[in-house]
């Protein structure tokens, strides 16, 4: 079983060049107007957020002010959101005096570090709110938060960790309860590998059941699923020219029955670094993820050249709360990860202040990562 996933961001060890398979070519249209459609047909549409591509980010937030946007969804499903303080978010969401700082645990205390140094939601939350203000109580947004409820208070070392881990089974539960059961309409905001279709429990050689892929068991069919271009390597089709470069931004193209939806995964995320339970690295995607685009995902946002993306950069309140910082370290460690000390981790924001421009990160090491393997194997097998 495989216990760690880590995605190594480096084109290096992608898929060798290759012909431009055959398909038709994609339709690219206009990207808000097609999201909007797809919610006559699917009761679920969900794309990635908050993962340090500002494009995207800001892509969602014009797509959640668009005045139809409230008339086709219900709710916004997130995956920075901790479970544990759904009341806590409804009554915000809904325009009750709840404070900022209150309202804030809700994505700074969950399981994943990047939910807490993200401005994305410093955003999106308060947006929501206030477009609540000006819709009718039967129009008006809920947020789901889909994170498992973890209370940080509670967790003291990495077995209170470990039962907190299985991030899908949590999303899907949410999904299954609160949207699909009721019938309403949902925008899905997680990692684009929690919305795959085809990663159930049965996928071959699978690192774990995907959420999407969880309740598509009883609820198939009902999801449409989209995959940005900001990692796509046009280089591995050796083609003289983007073969974006005429779409308009933003667009969405479909992905059945098109050369590009022929494509595996490997053109569009650089490959995966896992580790197993004996601390052995592994290359390369699972099985299960071995297919043409076409049947992971539904269609493609294209939203800027790759070498003009934005990363997001960390707001000034989150970077001068050492505070909070020296907190989000300690459940770095107690995870089981290795964490960068302050002073490492306040380089690490002034160079991304000094190059916002998009360029890949280099990959994890895997000699560091073998070495954090061993070591936290030694913390859960040492006698009490």
């Amino acid at each position: 079983m495989l216990l760690l996933l880590l995605a190594a961001g480096t084109l290096s060890g992608r898929a060798q060049s290759q012909q431009k398979p055959t398909g038709s070519e994609p339709a690219p249209e206009p990207a808000v107007p097609a999201i909007l459609a797809a919610f006559d047909k699917y009761e679920v549409v969900g794309m990635s957020e908050a993962h340090g591509l500002k494009d995207v980010d800001d892509f969602i937030l014009s797509l959640i002010r668009n005045p139809a946007f409230a008339e086709k969804v219900n709710d916004i499903a997130v995956e920075c959101g901790n479970s544990l303080y759904q009341p806590v978010l409804d009554r915000y969401i809904a325009g009750e005096d709840v404070p900022f700082t209150e309202v804030r645990k809700v994505w700074r205390n969950t399981t994943q570090m990047m939910c807490g140094m993200s401005g994305f939601f410093e955003q999106v939350f308060p947006l929501v709110r206030a477009i609540n203000q000006k819709l009718p109580p039967a129009k008006r947004l809920r947020v789901l938060a889909g994170d498992p409820p973890i209370d940080w208070d509670q967790v003291k070392n990495f077995q209170d960790h470990s039962k907190f881990v299985n991030r899908d089974a949590s999303i899907a539960s949410v999904m299954e309860k609160e949207v699909l059961s009721k019938h309403r309409k949902a925008l899905m905001l997680f990692g684009t590998f929690h919305l795959m279709h085809g990663q159930g429990e049965n996928a071959p050689d699978s690192v774990g059941a995907q959420a999407v892929s969880i309740y598509e068991k009883d609820y198939p069919n009902v999801t449409f699923v989209i995959s940005d271009l900001l990692m796509f390597d046009a280089d591995l089709l050796a083609l003289p020219s983007s073969p974006f470069a005429t779409w308009p931004i933003p667009s969405i193209a479909r992905a059945k029955g098109t050369w590009l939806g022929a494509l595996d995964l490997g053109h569009f995320s650089p490959p995966l670094m896992m580790i197993d339970q004996d601390c052995n690295v592994h290359n390369g995607f699972a099985k299960s993820l071995q297919r043409p685009m076409a049947d992971l995902v539904d269609a493609f946002l294209y939203l800027a050249p790759q070498d003009l993306a934005l990363w997001e950069q960390t707001p000034a309140d989150i970077a001068l709360d050492v505070d909070y910082r020296m907190e989000l370290q300690r459940r770095e460690a107690l995870s089981g990860h290795g964490a960068a000390t302050l002073k490492e981790s306040n380089q690490e924001i002034l160079n991304d202040a000094e190059n916002p421009v998009f360029v890949l990160p280099r990959p994890p090491d895997p000699k560091l990562m073998v070495q954090d393997c061993i070591e936290r194997k030694s913390r859960t097998t040492k006698p009490k």
